[in-house]
């Protein structure tokens, strides 16, 4: 009997150690688990804060870098007529209006100086756009460099590495990053909301170039998934050109009335809208050009 009670009290204690034990080993898991938890969300608000500094710190270094450039190119309104650039006969068509849009003049004696990639200046109503425009000999280069070659995720504006730095392609693609503060293309999603759509005042985009300003007429404004058709530049014949317009005046969302054919020069502005692909997209025919003496 006496021998039963031994056993049977060291069995009580076996079992109270077995689940002191195994009690032990739990917290301990737990300690490691919870240890474990605090390092990573430690690291991924310290990485989220390496990513956000670093976007503010681009951000601010593009607006001061384009203040500075602002300074220098004593940009101007020129109010000349220009040679007009197939006019429609209808009278009561709003190029008629816009013609009366004065030329933006800029000097790119220093631009050129601070970086030979500069093709031009595009000065647009009602947004922050207001850049000189550059290409390199790719479409990669100003997606993480500023206009002064400085390392930089907010990037630049500039010209599709395919187009004619005249800007005389049937289709002249100019890009800029959709920056959250406004900056490069920031502001480019102004064109989506009503309150701009209704102002006539802002359906134009003024280009300045070394050797000639341009004004140009909004017929299309739109968002779109990532796709190519858009930023085509190159066309077989006429009828391809006149497929890829009907296409472009079909996807506006403004309320534009003008007309576009294969005989205009056009200007497709192109930035991101959203970290699933989309894109904004602005479309401009040529209306008037002016050659700068």
């Amino acid at each position: 009997m006496k021998d039963t009670n031994n056993n049977y009290q060291k069995i009580r204690i076996s079992r109270v150690e077995y689940h002191h034990n195994n009690y032990v080993k739990k917290s301990r898991l737990r300690l490691w688990a919870f240890f474990l938890l605090c390092i990573f969300f430690l690291t991924l608000i310290g990485g989220m804060s390496v990513i956000l500094l670093k976007w503010h710190t681009d951000n601010k270094k593009i607006k001061k870098l384009n203040s500075n450039l602002e300074d220098i190119v004593k940009s101007k309104y020129i109010d000349e007529e220009g040679t007009l650039q197939n006019p429609p006969s209808d009278k009561e068509s709003d190029y008629w209006y816009y013609i009366k849009v004065p030329f933006y003049n800029v000097d790119f004696n220093e631009l050129l100086k601070k970086n030979k990639d500069t093709v031009g200046f595009i000065h647009m109503n009602s947004s922050n756009i207001n850049y000189p425009i550059v290409q390199a000999d790719d479409n990669e280069y100003y997606l993480n460099h500023a206009f002064d070659k400085s390392k930089n995720d907010a990037g630049w504006v500039f010209m599709d590495a395919k187009n004619n730095k005249q800007f005389t392609d049937f289709n002249t693609i100019i890009y800029g990053h959709g920056r959250l503060n406004k900056t490069v293309f920031g502001s480019l999603k102004n064109v989506l909301k009503e309150s701009w759509q209704k102002d006539k005042d802002n359906y134009t985009i003024s280009i300045s170039t070394p050797s000639k300003n341009y004004v140009y007429q909004i017929f299309s404004v739109y968002n779109i998934k990532k796709e190519s058709y858009y930023i085509k530049s190159t066309f077989t014949n006429e009828e391809d050109k006149e497929e890829w317009v009907k296409t472009m005046v079909k996807r506006n969302i403004a309320p534009i009335e003008t007309t576009v054919d294969s005989n205009d020069h056009i200007i497709t502005l192109s930035t991101c809208e959203n970290n699933s692909g989309g894109r904004i997209v602005v479309h401009a025919k040529l209306i008037k050009e002016q050659k700068r003496s």
